[in-house]
Protein backbone atom coordinates (compact mmCIF):
# COMPACT_ATOMS: atom_id res chain seq x y z
CA UNK A 1 0.00 0.00 0.00
CA UNK A 2 1.54 3.39 -1.43
CA UNK A 3 1.49 6.77 1.33
CA UNK A 4 -1.06 8.97 0.31
CA UNK A 5 -1.63 12.37 1.70
CA UNK A 6 -0.20 13.57 5.10
CA UNK A 7 1.25 10.06 5.39
CA UNK A 8 -2.06 8.08 4.89
CA UNK A 9 -2.17 4.97 2.92
CA UNK A 10 -5.22 5.87 0.46
CA UNK A 11 -6.83 1.80 0.36
CA UNK A 12 -6.58 1.89 4.18
CA UNK A 13 -8.35 4.88 4.73
CA UNK A 14 -10.74 4.35 1.90
CA UNK A 15 -11.58 1.22 3.80
CA UNK A 16 -11.55 2.54 7.62
CA UNK A 17 -14.33 4.92 6.51
CA UNK A 18 -16.81 2.45 5.97
CA UNK A 19 -16.21 1.36 9.53
CA UNK A 20 -16.12 4.70 11.27
CA UNK A 21 -19.89 4.86 9.70
CA UNK A 22 -21.09 1.53 10.86
CA UNK A 23 -19.38 1.66 14.35
CA UNK A 24 -21.58 5.03 14.84
CA UNK A 25 -25.03 4.06 13.94
CA UNK A 26 -24.16 0.50 15.30
CA UNK A 27 -22.96 1.10 18.90
CA UNK A 28 -26.08 3.38 19.14
CA UNK A 29 -28.33 0.78 17.72
CA UNK A 30 -27.54 -2.20 19.90
CA UNK A 31 -26.74 0.07 22.97
CA UNK A 32 -29.99 1.84 23.30
CA UNK A 33 -32.95 -0.36 21.06
CA UNK A 34 -33.69 -2.88 24.16
CA UNK A 35 -34.10 -0.15 26.77
CA UNK A 36 -36.11 1.79 24.12
CA UNK A 37 -38.66 -0.49 23.51
CA UNK A 38 -38.90 -2.07 26.84
CA UNK A 39 -38.61 0.79 28.84
CA UNK A 40 -40.44 3.91 26.48
CA UNK A 41 -41.98 1.85 23.95
CA UNK A 42 -43.41 -0.65 26.48
CA UNK A 43 -43.51 -3.75 24.55
CA UNK A 44 -44.72 -6.68 25.93
CA UNK A 45 -42.39 -9.63 26.65
CA UNK A 46 -44.53 -11.84 24.16
CA UNK A 47 -43.97 -9.46 21.59
CA UNK A 48 -40.52 -8.81 22.18
CA UNK A 49 -39.69 -12.60 22.39
CA UNK A 50 -41.64 -13.11 18.91
CA UNK A 51 -39.35 -10.03 17.34
CA UNK A 52 -36.57 -11.70 18.34
CA UNK A 53 -37.34 -15.09 16.98
CA UNK A 54 -38.15 -13.14 13.18
CA UNK A 55 -34.86 -11.16 13.59
CA UNK A 56 -33.01 -14.17 14.29
CA UNK A 57 -34.58 -16.26 11.34
CA UNK A 58 -34.14 -13.47 8.89
CA UNK A 59 -30.44 -12.69 10.74
CA UNK A 60 -29.07 -15.69 9.91
CA UNK A 61 -30.61 -16.46 6.36
CA UNK A 62 -29.95 -13.24 4.55
CA UNK A 63 -25.72 -13.38 5.24
CA UNK A 64 -25.42 -17.01 3.05
CA UNK A 65 -27.78 -15.10 0.93
CA UNK A 66 -25.98 -11.84 0.18
CA UNK A 67 -22.67 -13.71 0.32
CA UNK A 68 -23.87 -15.87 -2.84
CA UNK A 69 -25.25 -12.70 -4.53
CA UNK A 70 -22.14 -10.92 -4.30
CA UNK A 71 -19.78 -13.75 -4.96
CA UNK A 72 -22.00 -14.58 -8.11
CA UNK A 73 -23.97 -12.00 -9.17
CA UNK A 74 -23.79 -10.22 -12.72
CA UNK A 75 -24.76 -6.56 -11.45
CA UNK A 76 -22.22 -4.64 -10.39
CA UNK A 77 -23.90 -3.64 -7.75
CA UNK A 78 -23.52 -6.30 -6.02
CA UNK A 79 -20.85 -7.93 -7.95
CA UNK A 80 -18.01 -5.25 -6.74
CA UNK A 81 -17.77 -4.60 -2.87
CA UNK A 82 -16.75 -0.73 -3.21
CA UNK A 83 -20.08 -0.60 -5.08
CA UNK A 84 -22.26 -2.61 -2.82
CA UNK A 85 -21.28 -0.30 0.23
CA UNK A 86 -21.82 2.65 -2.15
CA UNK A 87 -25.44 2.28 -3.00
CA UNK A 88 -26.00 0.22 0.48
CA UNK A 89 -25.05 3.01 2.64
CA UNK A 90 -28.10 5.41 2.19
CA UNK A 91 -30.41 2.31 3.25
CA UNK A 92 -28.16 1.69 5.75
CA UNK A 93 -28.47 4.92 6.97
CA UNK A 94 -32.39 4.81 7.00
CA UNK A 95 -32.77 2.06 8.43
CA UNK A 96 -30.84 3.28 11.67
CA UNK A 97 -33.19 5.63 12.34
CA UNK A 98 -36.40 3.70 12.29
CA UNK A 99 -36.73 2.85 15.64
CA UNK A 100 -36.13 5.84 16.99
CA UNK A 101 -39.32 7.28 15.82
CA UNK A 102 -42.82 5.83 17.23
CA UNK A 103 -45.32 5.23 14.46
CA UNK A 104 -47.86 6.56 17.26
CA UNK A 105 -48.26 6.96 20.66
CA UNK A 106 -48.02 3.49 22.41
CA UNK A 107 -49.46 2.19 25.01
CA UNK A 108 -48.58 -0.36 27.35
CA UNK A 109 -48.15 -4.04 25.04
CA UNK A 110 -49.32 -2.45 22.17
CA UNK A 111 -49.04 -5.13 19.16
CA UNK A 112 -48.16 -2.33 17.08
CA UNK A 113 -44.97 -1.55 19.07
CA UNK A 114 -43.61 -5.40 18.06
CA UNK A 115 -44.72 -4.88 14.45
CA UNK A 116 -42.26 -1.75 15.10
CA UNK A 117 -39.68 -3.89 16.46
CA UNK A 118 -40.07 -6.16 13.83
CA UNK A 119 -39.45 -3.80 10.87
CA UNK A 120 -36.90 -1.86 12.32
CA UNK A 121 -34.46 -4.85 13.40
CA UNK A 122 -34.98 -6.41 9.97
CA UNK A 123 -34.17 -3.60 7.66
CA UNK A 124 -31.53 -2.28 9.61
CA UNK A 125 -29.79 -6.08 10.09
CA UNK A 126 -30.27 -6.44 6.00
CA UNK A 127 -28.64 -3.23 4.97
CA UNK A 128 -26.05 -3.41 7.93
CA UNK A 129 -24.95 -7.42 6.53
CA UNK A 130 -25.42 -5.87 2.45
CA UNK A 131 -22.90 -3.63 3.66
CA UNK A 132 -20.71 -4.57 6.19
CA UNK A 133 -19.87 -8.31 3.85
CA UNK A 134 -18.73 -6.37 0.89
CA UNK A 135 -16.68 -4.90 3.73
CA UNK A 136 -15.38 -8.26 5.39
CA UNK A 137 -14.35 -9.09 1.72
CA UNK A 138 -12.86 -6.54 0.94
CA UNK A 139 -10.54 -6.67 4.13
CA UNK A 140 -9.54 -10.29 2.66
CA UNK A 141 -8.78 -9.26 -1.13
CA UNK A 142 -6.72 -5.83 -0.38
CA UNK A 143 -3.91 -7.72 0.27
CA UNK A 144 -2.79 -10.96 1.81
CA UNK A 145 0.28 -9.70 3.82
CA UNK A 146 -0.35 -9.91 7.39
CA UNK A 147 1.33 -6.64 7.93
CA UNK A 148 -0.53 -4.85 5.62
CA UNK A 149 -3.88 -6.44 7.13
CA UNK A 150 -2.61 -5.57 10.65
CA UNK A 151 -2.35 -2.00 9.16
CA UNK A 152 -6.47 -2.38 7.98
CA UNK A 153 -6.83 -3.47 11.77
CA UNK A 154 -4.66 -0.73 13.04
CA UNK A 155 -7.02 2.00 10.78
CA UNK A 156 -9.91 0.42 11.02
CA UNK A 157 -9.35 0.66 15.33
CA UNK A 158 -9.06 4.41 14.60
CA UNK A 159 -12.16 4.40 12.85
CA UNK A 160 -13.98 2.73 15.30
CA UNK A 161 -12.73 4.73 18.26
CA UNK A 162 -13.93 7.87 16.69
CA UNK A 163 -17.35 5.90 15.81
CA UNK A 164 -18.23 4.45 18.92
CA UNK A 165 -17.82 7.71 20.97
CA UNK A 166 -21.48 8.37 19.00
CA UNK A 167 -22.62 6.54 22.40
CA UNK A 168 -20.67 8.62 24.81
CA UNK A 169 -21.81 12.08 23.19
CA UNK A 170 -25.37 10.52 22.30
CA UNK A 171 -25.65 10.06 26.46
CA UNK A 172 -24.46 13.45 26.97
CA UNK A 173 -26.51 15.34 24.77
CA UNK A 174 -29.53 13.43 25.93
CA UNK A 175 -29.12 12.57 29.54
CA UNK A 176 -28.87 8.52 28.72
CA UNK A 177 -31.93 9.11 26.22
CA UNK A 178 -34.23 11.01 29.02
CA UNK A 179 -34.59 13.73 26.75
CA UNK A 180 -36.19 11.87 23.93
CA UNK A 181 -36.01 15.23 21.55
CA UNK A 182 -32.40 15.61 21.37
CA UNK A 183 -32.14 11.80 21.27
CA UNK A 184 -33.76 11.44 18.08
CA UNK A 185 -31.74 15.20 16.75
CA UNK A 186 -27.95 13.39 17.92
CA UNK A 187 -29.55 9.87 15.59
CA UNK A 188 -30.51 11.92 12.64
CA UNK A 189 -27.12 13.46 12.51
CA UNK A 190 -25.38 10.04 13.06
CA UNK A 191 -26.79 8.60 10.14
CA UNK A 192 -26.26 11.31 8.03
CA UNK A 193 -22.51 11.22 8.69
CA UNK A 194 -22.50 7.45 8.63
CA UNK A 195 -23.72 7.86 5.35
CA UNK A 196 -21.29 10.43 4.09
CA UNK A 197 -18.38 8.35 5.61
CA UNK A 198 -19.24 5.22 3.78
CA UNK A 199 -20.07 6.88 0.70
CA UNK A 200 -16.12 7.74 0.50
CA UNK A 201 -15.07 3.62 0.66
CA UNK A 202 -17.46 3.05 -2.25
CA UNK A 203 -16.10 5.89 -4.63
CA UNK A 204 -12.08 5.26 -3.47
CA UNK A 205 -11.69 1.32 -2.07
CA UNK A 206 -10.83 -1.07 -4.90
CA UNK A 207 -10.26 -5.02 -4.36
CA UNK A 208 -7.48 -6.78 -6.22
CA UNK A 209 -10.33 -9.29 -7.33
CA UNK A 210 -12.58 -6.40 -9.03
CA UNK A 211 -10.58 -6.23 -12.36
CA UNK A 212 -10.74 -10.23 -12.46
CA UNK A 213 -14.23 -9.74 -11.36
CA UNK A 214 -14.59 -7.99 -14.86
CA UNK A 215 -13.12 -10.05 -16.81
CA UNK A 216 -14.87 -13.37 -15.58
CA UNK A 217 -18.21 -11.98 -14.91
CA UNK A 218 -21.03 -14.18 -15.63
CA UNK A 219 -22.47 -13.97 -19.11
CA UNK A 220 -24.46 -16.08 -21.83
CA UNK A 221 -21.35 -18.25 -22.17
CA UNK A 222 -20.57 -18.21 -18.29
CA UNK A 223 -23.70 -18.47 -16.54
CA UNK A 224 -23.97 -18.23 -12.79
CA UNK A 225 -23.52 -20.82 -10.30
CA UNK A 226 -26.61 -23.40 -9.71
CA UNK A 227 -28.24 -24.23 -6.68
CA UNK A 228 -26.08 -27.92 -6.16
CA UNK A 229 -22.82 -25.76 -6.98
CA UNK A 230 -23.61 -23.52 -3.93
CA UNK A 231 -24.44 -25.94 -1.90
CA UNK A 232 -20.73 -27.62 -2.87
CA UNK A 233 -19.00 -24.77 -2.15
CA UNK A 234 -20.97 -24.25 1.32
CA UNK A 235 -19.87 -27.89 2.20
CA UNK A 236 -16.57 -27.62 1.22
CA UNK A 237 -16.32 -24.26 3.72
CA UNK A 238 -18.06 -26.45 6.26
CA UNK A 239 -15.89 -29.42 6.13
CA UNK A 240 -12.96 -26.99 7.66
CA UNK A 241 -12.44 -28.18 11.06
CA UNK A 242 -10.53 -24.74 11.12
CA UNK A 243 -14.10 -22.34 10.10
CA UNK A 244 -15.98 -25.08 12.63
CA UNK A 245 -14.02 -24.16 15.73
CA UNK A 246 -14.05 -20.30 14.79
CA UNK A 247 -17.94 -20.57 14.23
CA UNK A 248 -18.84 -22.15 17.43
CA UNK A 249 -16.01 -19.77 19.51
CA UNK A 250 -17.70 -16.62 17.60
CA UNK A 251 -21.43 -17.81 18.62
CA UNK A 252 -20.69 -17.54 22.34
CA UNK A 253 -18.83 -13.81 21.27
CA UNK A 254 -21.77 -12.53 19.76
CA UNK A 255 -23.71 -13.45 22.76
CA UNK A 256 -21.51 -11.42 24.58
CA UNK A 257 -21.37 -8.67 22.11
CA UNK A 258 -25.31 -8.69 22.34
CA UNK A 259 -25.37 -9.02 26.32
CA UNK A 260 -23.13 -6.29 27.28
CA UNK A 261 -24.24 -4.03 24.27
CA UNK A 262 -28.16 -4.74 25.18
CA UNK A 263 -27.85 -4.70 28.73
CA UNK A 264 -25.19 -3.21 30.45
CA UNK A 265 -27.65 0.62 30.11
CA UNK A 266 -29.81 -1.89 32.50
CA UNK A 267 -27.93 -3.69 34.89
CA UNK A 268 -26.09 -0.22 36.00
CA UNK A 269 -29.57 1.74 36.84
CA UNK A 270 -30.93 -1.37 38.65
CA UNK A 271 -27.55 -2.33 40.76
CA UNK A 272 -25.51 0.93 40.93
CA UNK A 273 -27.51 3.72 43.04
CA UNK A 274 -27.77 7.45 41.73
CA UNK A 275 -25.91 8.90 44.29
CA UNK A 276 -22.50 6.37 43.80
CA UNK A 277 -22.52 6.93 39.95
CA UNK A 278 -24.55 10.50 38.98
CA UNK A 279 -25.67 10.17 34.85
CA UNK A 280 -22.75 12.23 33.23
CA UNK A 281 -20.79 9.40 35.17
CA UNK A 282 -22.69 6.69 33.56
CA UNK A 283 -22.45 8.32 30.34
CA UNK A 284 -18.32 8.25 30.73
CA UNK A 285 -18.60 4.63 31.49
CA UNK A 286 -20.41 3.58 28.67
CA UNK A 287 -18.70 6.00 26.10
CA UNK A 288 -15.33 4.13 27.91
CA UNK A 289 -17.23 0.42 27.11
CA UNK A 290 -17.46 1.98 23.18
CA UNK A 291 -13.91 3.69 22.92
CA UNK A 292 -11.65 1.92 24.82
CA UNK A 293 -11.75 -1.31 22.92
CA UNK A 294 -10.68 0.23 19.91
CA UNK A 295 -7.42 1.70 21.79
CA UNK A 296 -6.39 -1.33 23.38
CA UNK A 297 -6.43 -3.06 19.98
CA UNK A 298 -4.51 -0.15 18.80
CA UNK A 299 -2.20 -0.07 21.15
CA UNK A 300 -1.78 -3.75 21.27
CA UNK A 301 -0.35 -3.77 17.64
CA UNK A 302 2.78 -4.80 18.70
CA UNK A 303 1.51 -7.95 19.99
CA UNK A 304 -0.20 -9.02 17.29
CA UNK A 305 3.03 -8.60 15.56
CA UNK A 306 5.16 -10.59 17.65
CA UNK A 307 2.71 -13.41 19.42
CA UNK A 308 0.01 -12.96 16.27
CA UNK A 309 -4.03 -12.57 17.07
CA UNK A 310 -4.44 -16.53 18.51
CA UNK A 311 -2.98 -15.72 21.56
CA UNK A 312 -4.49 -12.35 22.44
CA UNK A 313 -8.01 -13.95 21.39
CA UNK A 314 -7.48 -16.86 24.06
CA UNK A 315 -5.64 -14.41 26.66
CA UNK A 316 -8.90 -12.32 26.92
CA UNK A 317 -10.89 -15.39 27.32
CA UNK A 318 -8.82 -16.46 30.34
CA UNK A 319 -9.10 -12.57 31.17
CA UNK A 320 -12.95 -12.47 31.60
CA UNK A 321 -13.13 -15.53 33.56
CA UNK A 322 -11.17 -14.48 36.13
CA UNK A 323 -12.18 -11.19 36.41
CA UNK A 324 -15.95 -12.96 36.96
CA UNK A 325 -15.14 -15.11 39.67
CA UNK A 326 -13.64 -12.13 41.53
CA UNK A 327 -16.36 -10.12 40.74
CA UNK A 328 -18.87 -13.31 42.10
CA UNK A 329 -16.79 -13.15 45.38
CA UNK A 330 -16.73 -9.66 46.03
CA UNK A 331 -20.61 -9.47 45.63
CA UNK A 332 -22.91 -6.25 44.24
CA UNK A 333 -22.42 -3.92 47.34
CA UNK A 334 -18.81 -2.88 46.03
CA UNK A 335 -20.24 -0.41 43.48
CA UNK A 336 -17.04 0.85 41.87
CA UNK A 337 -15.62 -2.16 41.42
CA UNK A 338 -18.81 -3.76 39.73
CA UNK A 339 -19.15 -0.36 37.23
CA UNK A 340 -15.25 -1.41 36.61
CA UNK A 341 -15.74 -4.82 36.23
CA UNK A 342 -18.46 -3.99 33.88
CA UNK A 343 -16.87 -1.67 31.75
CA UNK A 344 -13.79 -4.22 31.50
CA UNK A 345 -15.71 -6.97 30.35
CA UNK A 346 -17.47 -4.67 26.99
CA UNK A 347 -13.85 -3.54 26.26
CA UNK A 348 -12.12 -7.20 26.58
CA UNK A 349 -14.98 -8.48 24.43
CA UNK A 350 -15.50 -5.90 22.40
CA UNK A 351 -11.57 -6.00 21.46
CA UNK A 352 -11.81 -9.66 20.77
CA UNK A 353 -14.33 -9.01 18.62
CA UNK A 354 -12.30 -6.62 16.24
CA UNK A 355 -9.58 -9.10 15.83
CA UNK A 356 -11.94 -11.97 14.58
CA UNK A 357 -11.60 -10.63 10.61
CA UNK A 358 -7.86 -12.05 10.81
CA UNK A 359 -8.66 -15.53 11.95
CA UNK A 360 -11.44 -15.62 9.24
CA UNK A 361 -8.73 -14.23 6.27
CA UNK A 362 -6.84 -16.83 7.21
CA UNK A 363 -9.78 -19.43 7.01
CA UNK A 364 -10.26 -17.72 3.15
CA UNK A 365 -6.91 -18.04 2.44
CA UNK A 366 -6.60 -21.50 3.53
CA UNK A 367 -9.96 -22.10 1.45
CA UNK A 368 -8.51 -20.42 -1.77
CA UNK A 369 -5.44 -22.09 -2.09
CA UNK A 370 -6.77 -26.09 -0.66
CA UNK A 371 -9.19 -25.74 -3.52
CA UNK A 372 -7.15 -23.64 -5.95
CA UNK A 373 -9.96 -21.36 -6.18
CA UNK A 374 -9.35 -18.36 -9.43
CA UNK A 375 -10.74 -15.69 -6.61
CA UNK A 376 -11.57 -16.34 -2.77
CA UNK A 377 -14.48 -16.92 -1.51
CA UNK A 378 -15.09 -14.34 0.77
CA UNK A 379 -18.38 -13.08 1.02
CA UNK A 380 -19.43 -16.80 1.44
CA UNK A 381 -17.09 -17.42 3.65
CA UNK A 382 -18.47 -14.55 6.28
CA UNK A 383 -22.04 -15.34 4.88
CA UNK A 384 -21.64 -18.92 6.42
CA UNK A 385 -19.90 -17.73 9.26
CA UNK A 386 -22.68 -15.29 10.24
CA UNK A 387 -25.43 -18.18 9.43
CA UNK A 388 -24.45 -19.72 12.11
CA UNK A 389 -23.20 -17.11 14.46
CA UNK A 390 -26.11 -14.22 14.12
CA UNK A 391 -28.95 -16.24 15.92
CA UNK A 392 -26.73 -14.90 19.19
CA UNK A 393 -27.36 -11.94 18.54
CA UNK A 394 -31.68 -13.00 19.54
CA UNK A 395 -30.56 -15.27 21.88
CA UNK A 396 -29.34 -12.86 24.55
CA UNK A 397 -31.95 -10.22 24.62
CA UNK A 398 -34.82 -13.30 24.35
CA UNK A 399 -32.89 -15.37 27.24
CA UNK A 400 -31.87 -12.57 29.57
CA UNK A 401 -35.44 -10.78 28.99
CA UNK A 402 -36.82 -14.10 30.00
CA UNK A 403 -35.05 -14.25 33.67
CA UNK A 404 -35.47 -11.11 34.29
CA UNK A 405 -38.89 -11.14 34.42
CA UNK A 406 -39.27 -14.21 36.11
CA UNK A 407 -38.05 -12.00 38.81
CA UNK A 408 -40.37 -9.54 38.48
CA UNK A 409 -38.31 -6.96 35.48
CA UNK A 410 -41.87 -5.96 33.75
CA UNK A 411 -43.73 -4.62 36.52
CA UNK A 412 -40.46 -3.61 38.62
CA UNK A 413 -38.38 -1.59 35.70
CA UNK A 414 -40.55 1.65 36.35
CA UNK A 415 -41.74 1.24 40.51
CA UNK A 416 -38.55 2.94 41.31
CA UNK A 417 -38.91 3.98 45.63
CA UNK A 418 -42.83 2.35 45.47
CA UNK A 419 -41.59 -1.25 44.42
CA UNK A 420 -41.63 -4.26 47.28
CA UNK A 421 -38.10 -4.09 48.74
CA UNK A 422 -37.76 -7.40 48.58
CA UNK A 423 -38.92 -7.84 45.00
CA UNK A 424 -36.43 -5.58 44.16
CA UNK A 425 -33.70 -7.10 46.16
CA UNK A 426 -34.81 -10.68 44.07
CA UNK A 427 -34.35 -8.71 41.03
CA UNK A 428 -31.31 -7.33 41.87
CA UNK A 429 -30.03 -10.60 42.85
CA UNK A 430 -30.79 -12.45 39.80
CA UNK A 431 -29.27 -9.34 37.83
CA UNK A 432 -25.92 -9.70 39.10
CA UNK A 433 -25.46 -13.61 38.80
CA UNK A 434 -26.38 -12.79 35.44
CA UNK A 435 -23.67 -9.95 35.07
CA UNK A 436 -21.23 -12.76 36.57
CA UNK A 437 -21.90 -16.01 35.69
CA UNK A 438 -22.65 -15.01 31.50
CA UNK A 439 -19.02 -14.58 31.11
CA UNK A 440 -17.85 -16.91 33.42
CA UNK A 441 -19.83 -19.77 31.39
CA UNK A 442 -19.10 -18.23 28.13
CA UNK A 443 -15.42 -17.36 28.52
CA UNK A 444 -14.99 -21.74 29.64
CA UNK A 445 -16.31 -22.54 26.77
CA UNK A 446 -14.66 -20.21 24.51
CA UNK A 447 -11.59 -21.44 25.48
CA UNK A 448 -12.60 -25.22 24.82
CA UNK A 449 -13.43 -24.21 21.02
CA UNK A 450 -10.41 -21.97 20.55
CA UNK A 451 -7.81 -24.15 21.96
CA UNK A 452 -7.56 -26.46 18.82
CA UNK A 453 -7.44 -23.80 16.33
CA UNK A 454 -4.50 -24.85 14.19
CA UNK A 455 -3.89 -20.96 12.39
CA UNK A 456 -2.16 -19.70 15.03
CA UNK A 457 1.11 -18.05 13.53
CA UNK A 458 0.08 -16.57 10.00
CA UNK A 459 1.70 -13.56 11.56
CA UNK A 460 5.15 -15.35 11.08
CA UNK A 461 4.69 -16.59 7.65
CA UNK A 462 4.85 -14.70 4.12
CA UNK A 463 0.87 -14.91 2.46
CA UNK A 464 -0.58 -17.95 0.98
CA UNK A 465 -0.82 -16.12 -2.39
CA UNK A 466 0.63 -13.33 -4.21
CA UNK A 467 -0.89 -10.20 -4.73
CA UNK A 468 -1.08 -8.41 -7.94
Amino acid sequence: MALGIFGLHPSALAYCMTTLGASMMNSMFSFYYVKLFLNKYKISEGAFHQAQVVYMVWNAVNDPLFGYLQDNARAACCSRRRLSILYGAPFYALAFLLPWFPWQTYAAGDWLSGAHLVVALCAFDGMLTFVLLAQCALFAEISAQYHSRLQLVRYSQAASLVGSSSVLFCGLLSSNMDDFAAFQKVAVTVAMLACFSMAYTGLYSESRFDSKASDHAPGPSQPALSLRAVISLTGQILAQRDFQLFVLMNFFQVFMVAFCSNFTLIFVDHLIPPNVLPSFAKSLMYGAGFICPQLLVLCSQGLLQQVGYYRLILLSFYLEAAMAVIMFLLGPQHYYFLALFLTTVMVLVQAAFSLFNLPLADIIDSDLQKYKRSSPLSSMVFGTNALFTKPAQSLAPMLVVSILNQFGYEQLKDAGTTADPSSLQALHGAMFFLVCLAPLCVAVAQIMAWRPFSIRDSHTVDAKYTDT
